[in-house]
């Protein structure tokens, strides 16, 4: 179906949406404490501190709109702009697309390696080259068929001038070791301002792997530091010091699909609970975010993740947490057109089906919106689009754009 005929049919539900105040559709449900949650938490556990977690409702009062500009992108995961405006989308089965602004043309990109797409894996997160201008150069992140199983592995190749194929393709890092699971991969890739790129790695899931994410001596539960070349970063916290692998900048993480950089130059990472416990974490280079000995979440089974402890000397807390949870993934600080949402932190939901705005003020959260809830979508990745609007991709292969009405 072209997409000019799924608009005549579907005006009325995708672009009646404007701001909160005009759609009740979109309104979302507040609880008896003023939060946007309503369900139980799943544990009894107590917040640190106050704010930590159900914070007050906010609203959006500026009229915006909603549209779908694509509904048949197969399994798309991460999602960036290219410099001439198009977008760059990557597939979950093992490929990129390249998608034009208004989302109608679709272009494959071929030479990519083998990605081992069961489960949570496959072709993930992408990023340009900070001179992608001058050398065509991207970065992307795989689950990589490896040993005895899988990894989470970063990847660059140089884009043809026709944006159809890949070459020159090397393997960078491989958050080793592989593991035959097919989950938890984390995977999101965000260059710093000095050209240095952070990733973050899963733990892959299962109790035999947890552990490894309060060992140093692996990538497994890591925010990684590196070149563009795959070497440790200069000024990681680790290097020279015995038992540590020098490309870990931070460690103690459980699923941190989320991933970026704020105005003020600070790295956050969103990540993925047990059942409770999705954080927001401030990352500082050398610091010990607790999984899997500390959360706020507790175990699928209902029993206590190892000690049931929430806080422990020399680890940090979450500046924020959700229980029951979100499923968070795709993150970005807005930056666009809408002026009360810039600075937000907007987070894509899976579970959650929504798009989450934070607000913060001196690194703390102090407000709570859930957006586009009527659209009842696995929101896999947001993107500021260099156009000043919003965009998102979703499980089921919609590329959606929020805009200032």
């Amino acid at each position: 179906m072209k997409i000019s005929q799924f608009y005549i049919p579907a005006m009325s539900i995708f672009l009646i949406l404007s701001s909160c105040k005009e759609s009740q559709a979109n309104a979302q449900q507040i609880g008896n404490d003023g939060s946007v949650e309503t369900g139980r938490p799943n544990s009894e556990y107590e917040p640190a501190f106050k704010g930590q977690t159900r914070i007050k409702a906010v609203k959006t009062t500026t009229p915006y709109k909603v549209e779908v500009l694509n509904k048949d992108l197969g399994k798309p995961w991460g999602i960036i702009n290219l410099p001439d405006g198009r977008f760059l989308i990557t597939d979950k089965r093992g490929y990129m697309n390249v998608v034009s602004k208004d989302g109608k043309q679709v272009s494959k990109i071929d030479g990519f390696p083998k990605v081992d797409s069961k489960g949570q894996g496959g072709m993930l997160d992408v990023a340009l080259d900070p001179d992608f201008n001058t050398n065509n150069i991207i970065y992307f992140s795989f689950s990589e068929p490896f040993g005895k199983g899988n990894l989470t592995s970063v990847a660059k190749g140089k884009l043809s001038a026709d944006l159809k194929a890949i070459s020159e393709v090397k393997v960078i890092f491989r958050a080793e070791p592989s593991y035959d699971g097919d989950k938890h991969y984390g995977s999101r890739l965000v260059f710093d301002k000095d050209g240095n790129l952070f990733v973050s790695t899963g733990e892959r899931s299962d109790k035999e792997t947890r552990v490894y994410a309060q060992k140093t001596d692996n990538y497994l539960g890591k925010i990684i530091k590196i070149t563009k070349d795959g070497m440790p970063a200069p000024g990681n916290p680790f290097i020279g010091k015995q038992g540590y692998k020098p490309e870990i900048y931070a460690y103690g993480v459980r699923n941190p699909q989320g991933l970026a950089i704020d105005p003020q130059g600070n790295l956050w990472d969103v990540e993925m609970g047990p059942r409770g416990g999705d954080e927001i974490n401030l990352i500082e280079p050398g610091k010990n975010y607790g999984w899997g000995d500390v959360t706020y979440g507790i175990e699928y089974s209902g029993d206590k993740v190892g000690q049931g402890i929430t806080q422990r000397k020399g680890t940090e807390q979450p500046v924020y947490y959700w229980d029951p949870v979100i499923s968070p993934s795709g993150v970005t600080f807005y930056t666009g057109n809408i002026d009360e949402w810039k600075g937000n932190l907007l987070v894509g939901c899976l579970s959650g089906e929504h798009i989450n705005r934070i607000v913060m003020k001196d690194n703390k959260v102090v407000g709570e919106e859930r957006l586009l809830t009527d659209q009842n979508e696995r929101f896999r990745d947001v993107l500021n689009g260099m156009d000043g609007n919003l965009y998102a991709v979703t499980d089921s292969g919609k590329l959606y754009r929020i805009s200032k009405k």
